[in-house]
This record gives structure tokens, C-alpha cells and sequence, in this order.
């Protein structure tokens, strides 16, 4: 019976990604999003990689400031996505930020461990946010199926197996 129970839970974090930490923190350069993602690819998307299909990962943030007098304020919205790919005649999985350089790992958990736990993200310059004031700010990540070659968009888009994302996480953030 304690099985039965547990099960549920256990196919509920296959299908989708946790925002399990996520903080605003003010460097020199700027706003630096802090992050750690758990989830799980499920087969489907597993044999995909093995195939030489490339996963695009995005995540999005939003700083708004709220306004009694009219719709919210969106003060910074930025968007970073990473990519994994495995390369069968080096047997080495890649992952990247797009635009930036790419990283080899051996095995799928160890490329995977870079997309759940990025570095710290540049989101936004200095002065971008003004000193004192209260943001909401709106986290999210999930496949990108936008990057995926069109036949398989096709199937990406009718397919539950291609939906890995995550709910809206909003929480304050009081600019430095």
C-alpha cells in the first residue's frame, strides 16, 4: 500500500522539472541567477539523444515591479538555453550554452548534472534595476521544442513524452 502511494509522486517528477533552488544575487557586473533544476528524461527522450537528436533546454526570468496605477512594470525579461547532444563516433556527450564554449562528458548523468546545475547566469548589467525597490521575478525551464528539426517538432508537439517543463516559480527580489 506505502508503494502504491509513492508511485504517483515518482511518475509526477518524471514528466516535468522542479525548480528546486532559484535566487537573485547583485555581483559587480550585475544580477546573477543562482539555479538548480531536478528532473528526469524520460526513455523517449533519452533513445532521442542517443540518435543524435540535439535537446535545447531554456530558461526564462522575468523582474517586474508592481504598480497600483497600471499593468506591472517588466524591467528585465532574459532568456538562456543550453544544449545537449551526444556524438556517436567520439561515444562523449556535449553540452553548451548557446554562444558560448561547449563541454565533454562521458556519460549522459554527468552532462546532464551541467544543465540541472548551471553557473551562475548574468541576467542583467548594473543599473539595470533600480536600488530598493521589490521585483517579482518569474523562473522557468523546459525543453525548447522550437530548436528541434521540424519532422520531429511534428511529433514533439502531440507527443506528452517531449513536454519536460516546468511550472512558473516567482518570488522578491529587493535590488542592491
Amino acid at each position: 500500500m506505502v508503494l502504491a502511494c509513492a508511485m504517483p509522486q515518482a511518475a509526477r517528477a518524471a514528466e516535468g522539472v522542479e525548480i528546486k533552488r532559484a535566487y537573485v544575487e547583485a555581483a559587480e557586473e550585475g544580477y546573477r541567477l543562482a539555479a538548480v533544476y531536478g528532473f528526469e528524461l524520460n526513455h523517449g527522450l533519452e533513445d532521442a539523444i542517443q540518435f543524435g537528436v540535439q535537446l535545447y533546454f531554456t530558461t526564462e526570468i522575468e523582474f517586474t515591479r508592481p504598480r497600483w496605477y497600471w499593468f506591472d512594470e517588466k524591467a528585465i525579461v532574459a532568456r538562456q538555453t543550453s544544449r545537449i547532444w551526444y556524438n556517436v563516433l567520439t561515444r562523449q556527450y556535449h553540452v553548451s550554452i548557446i554562444g558560448s564554449v561547449q563541454q565533454s562528458f562521458s556519460t549522459l548523468e554527468d552532462a546532464l548534472f551541467l544543465i540541472r546545475r548551471p553557473s551562475r547566469w548574468l541576467v542583467a548589467p548594473r543599473g539595470a534595476l533600480k536600488p530598493g525597490e521589490i521585483y517579482n521575478v518569474t523562473v522557468r525551464m523546459g525543453i525548447d521544442r522550437n530548436y528541434l528539426p521540424k519532422p520531429i517538432q511534428v511529433n514533439a508537439f502531440n507527443n506528452s513524452e517531449w513536454r519536460l517543463a516546468s511550472d512558473k516559480k516567482t518570488f522578491q527580489y529587493r535590488a542592491e
